[in-house]
C-alpha cells in the first residue's frame, strides 16, 4: 500500500453521522496529517488545498467501526487465515479498530508474543489492532499471567477467550490483580462443567436432533458467581471498589436479566453480544447446518428477543462480529464434530443496520454500538483510544457506506480467508464504499 497518511483529503457531500456528538447532517470533512482539521457545511473550505477530493454524495460518513472480537488467526493458525487477509476483510467491512482475543497458538500470555502481533499490525499500517492478554498462563486456568507486563506490551485487557476457569479462587485472584492496576477483565460467562461437551442450546431443537446441549444455566451460574465475587470488593465513597469487567457474548434472556440487575446495583460491568445472536436462533440449525455451529450456541426466539430489547435500551453496550474464520475442512463435518465459528467482519455493518431497520432504531443509535460505545469499553479505566467519533483534531478513522445498496452474501463476496457464515445467500442492505484509516483511503470500491 502506498503511504498516503500524510496527504490532505476532503470528503465532500456526505451525510455525516456521529453518534458520540449527535451530528447527523450534510457535512464536508477536511483531513490533514491523519487528523480531521475541519467539519464544514457542504461547499465550504474551498481554500483548503487537497491532494484528493472524495465525493461522498449518497453515502453515510461515520466513525470507523470498532469490533470487540475478531480472531486474526496469528500466531499459530495461519493455514486458516493471515493477518493480511483478515485486515483486508476488516477494511472491506468498514472496521478500523479491532480487539483480538488471546486464544492464538500459543496464547498471548507473554509480552514477546503481544509485541510481535503489534509489530506485524504496525507494519501493515492499515488498521488498529488491540490485543487482549491471556488471564492465565496458557489459558489453563491455573497460574495468572504477568498482566502489568502484558499491558506494557500493548494489551488493552485480559481474557480467557472461550476457556472457562473452573477454580473460583483463581478467578478471584485475577480480579484482585486487575483491581490493583485498574485493568479490565474481559469475561465470557460460562460454567466449566454445566455446558461441557455441548454443541447446541438446550431445548426442543437440540432434543429433536439428538445433539449434546448447553443449558442457559451455563451462562447464568457463571454470571451469578462473578457478581458475587465483585460484591466482595465492597464499596468506596458510594462507588463499587470492584475491578471493571466486560462481559463478552451474552446469549440468553436469563443472562440479560442478571446483567440488567447488576448494572442497576452499580456493579462496574459492561457487555456485548455477537451479531449472529441478534438475528439467528437454534431453529436456523435446520438439519444439522454446521454453518450455525457458534460458541456460545444460538438460542431460542425468546433469548433473541431479549437480546434485541437489551440492545435497544442500552443494557447491552456493543455488538461485535465475533469473527472466527474457519476453513472448509472444519465445517464439512457432522454438526457435533464441526469447528465452531463463523466469519463476520464484513457483515457487522449490514447486520447492525438490519437490526436497526427491523426494530425501528435510529441509525445513529445503532452505529453507537459499533463506534464510540465500543471505544469506551476498550479504553476502560487505564487508557483511552482516540477513535469512535468525528471531531476536529481527532484521528481520521472513517467508514463511508451506501445505506441503500443491496448485495447478496456469497463466499466470492468475502475477503476473509474463512468464507463460512450462516448468512451465505442472505441479501444485505448497506455496503461499505470506502474506509479511511489515519487520513488515508485504505479501501475503496470504485464504480
Amino acid at each position: 500500500m502506498t503511504d498516503n497518511h500524510g496527504m490532505k483529503l476532503a470528503i465532500r457531500n456526505g451525510r455525516v453521522v456521529d453518534p458520540a456528538t449527535g451530528v447527523d447532517a450534510p457535512r464536508d470533512l477536511l483531513i490533514a496529517a491523519g487528523r480531521i482539521v475541519g467539519i464544514v457545511a457542504p461547499g465550504e473550505g474551498g481554500d483548503f488545498k487537497v491532494a484528493r477530493t472524495f465525493d461522498a454524495a449518497g453515502l453515510v460518513v461515520c466513525p470507523g467501526l470498532i469490533d470487540l472480537s475478531a480472531r486474526l488467526r496469528e500466531p499459530g493458525s495461519e493455514y486458516r487465515a493471515t493477518l493480511e487477509s483478515e485486515i483486508e476483510a476488516a477494511l472491506a467491512g468498514g472496521v478500523t479498530s479491532l480487539v483480538c482475543p488471546p486464544d492464538t497458538d500459543p496464547p498471548l500470555d507473554e509480552p514477546g508474543l503481544v509485541e510481535m502481533l503489534k509489530h506485524r499490525a504496525r507494519t501493515l499500517n492499515r488498521t488498529q489492532v488491540h490485543p487482549l492478554g491471556a488471564l492465565t498462563m496458557g489459558l489453563a486456568g491455573s497460574a495468572l499471567t504477568e498482566m502489568s507486563e502484558l499491558y506494557d506490551a500493548g494489551c488493552v485487557g485480559f481474557s480467557q477467550a472461550n476457556v472457562p476457569i473452573a477454580d473460583t479462587q483463581v478467578l478471584l485472584r485475577a480480579l484482585q490483580y486487575a483491581q490493583t492496576f485498574g485493568f479490565t477483565v474481559w469475561w465470557r460467562p460460562q460454567d466449566a462443567y454445566l455446558g461441557r461437551g455441548g454443541v447446541a442450546a438446550s431445548g426442543p431443537v437440540s432434543a429433536r436432533l439428538g445433539l449434546p446441549s448447553v443449558p442457559v444455566t451455563n451462562e447464568t451460574v457463571a454470571l451469578l458467581t462473578l457478581f458475587e465475587l465483585l460484591r466482595s470488593f465492597g464499596v468506596e465513597q458510594g462507588v463499587s471498589a470492584a475491578p471493571r469487567v466486560h462481559l463478552c457474548r451474552l446469549s440468553s434472556a436469563g443472562g440479560v436479566a442478571l446483567v440488567r440487575a447488576a448494572r442497576a446495583e452499580g456493579l462496574p460491568v459492561s457487555c456485548d453480544v455477537g451479531v449472529h445472536h441478534v438475528h439467528l436462533t437454534d431453529i436456523d440449525i435446520g438439519f444439522f447446518d454446521a454453518q450455525c455451529r457458534i460458541d456460545p450456541p444460538l438460542r431460542s426466539q425468546r433469548d433473541k428477543a431479549a437480546i434485541r430489547s437489551a440492545l435497544a435500551d442500552g443494557t447491552i453496550d456493543a455488538v461485535c462480529s465475533d469473527h472466527t474464520p474457519v476453513d472448509d475442512d472444519g465445517k464439512l463435518l457432522p454438526f457435533g464434530e464441526a469447528e465452531s465459528g463463523a466469519s463476520g467482519l464484513e457483515l457487522l455493518l449490514p447486520l447492525v443496520l438490519k437490526w436497526a431497520d427491523e426494530d425501528g432504531v435510529p441509525m445513529a443509535d445503532a452505529l453507537a454500538r459499533v463506534t464510540h460505545r465500543a471505544a469506551a469499553i476498550i479504553g476502560g479505566a487505564v487508557a483511552s483510544i482516540p477513535t469512535g467519533r468525528i471531531e476536529v483534531g481527532g484521528i481520521a478513522d472513517l467508514c463511508l457506506f451506501d445505506p441503500d445498496e443491496r448485495w447478496t452474501v456469497s463466499p466470492a463476496t468475502l475477503k476473509s480467508q474463512g468464507r463460512n457464515t450462516p448468512f451465505i445467500g442472505y441479501e444485505m442492505k448497506g455496503r461499505v464504499r470506502a474506509t479511511v484509516v489515519g487520513g488515508a483511503i485504505v479501501h475503496e470500491v470504485r464504480t
